[in-house]
């Protein structure tokens, strides 16, 4: 059974996304309380694999993840792309007028400020997790507070949903990255369905350089989907770029990096893995 390492505890969207991605197959997750926790496991054992979000389509790039990803020498193999609905739930009794607080992250809780705003009454408090969130009402028998959370934690967890989908926008996407060790990750090597890649590189400081790289891609028929820069410490105005890419050729991919890595300072294949169709609502 394969063992998949989250950021977050039992409910909580990182096990939805791992659970989501692994389909039938049985995996064993393991919580853990940070992304620096997740990445250092990681490191520690080659065999363990990890689920760890990048993006969302309304809170933006996860920075940092892309730090410790820069600094973890961990290659991508999969991603999974997740809707985030939010729930509002309670200790079973409790009705909408009942509730006095609501506890979540504060991502979940900047998303649900709409509905937020319709309920002055309730009092928003900060915690690292939106699923812990939930055990914690659940453990302490908190009454007169909700968890913004998912489906999956409030069932989890006892909890009755008192409004569903509660968040702002509906296109609330999160997309999660399945990482392995370099030696695992040949295991999900699949040359027939690999179609998307995501890269790292730096460029020399000089005129043009970001825009030789982009037409160059442009030329083998390579589509950016994304770009990310962040600034290399100590090196004022140098910035490392974290690209992804999909390709309906996998030889002309392997040609553009070849044309690409003599025109950077520093390049680097994070991962080429199966691009995720982006989910509907």
């Amino acid at each position: 059974m394969k063992r998949i390492t989250i950021q977050g505890v039992a409910g909580c969207y990182h096990e939805t996304a791992a659970r989501g991605f692994f389909g039938d197959e049985p995996i064993e997750v393991l919580p853990c309380a940070t992304f620096e926790e997740l990445f250092a496991r990681l490191e520690a054992d080659p065999e363990l694999l990890g689920a760890a979000a990048i993006e969302n389509t309304i809170a933006g790039s996860l920075l940092p993840n892309h730090e410790l990803l820069r600094r973890s020498r961990l290659r991508i193999v999969g991603e999974y792309k997740l809707r985030i609905s939010h729930m509002l739930a309670a200790l079973p009794g409790q009705s909408l007028d009942d509730i006095r607080e609501v506890r979540s992250h504060p991502i979940a809780l900047m998303q649900c400020t709409d509905f937020l705003q319709t309920r002055p009454a309730m009092t928003v408090v900060e915690r690292d997790d939106t699923a812990g969130s939930a055990r914690e009402i659940a453990l302490e028998r908190t009454a007169g507070t909700a968890a913004i959370c998912s489906a999956d934690a409030a069932a989890l967890y006892g909890l009755d949903i008192l409004a569903r989908s509660i968040e702002t926008n509906p296109h609330n996407f999160t997309r999660f990255l399945i990482l392995a060790d370099a030696a695992q990750a040949a295991e999900f090597a699949d040359p027939a369905h690999t179609d998307k890649a995501s890269l790292l590189f730096t460029l020399p400081h000089t005129q043009g350089s970001l825009s030789k790289v982009l037409t160059l891609l442009s030329f083998y028929g390579i589509n950016l989907t994304k770009i990310q820069s962040l600034p290399i410490v100590g090196r004022e105005w140098e910035y490392r770029f974290y690209v992804d890419v999909t390709f309906d050729d996998l030889a002309r991919y392997r040609q553009a990096v070849a044309a690409a890595r003599p025109l950077t300072s520093e390049f680097r294949i994070l991962g080429e893995y199966a691009a995720y169709p982006n989910p509907t609502l």
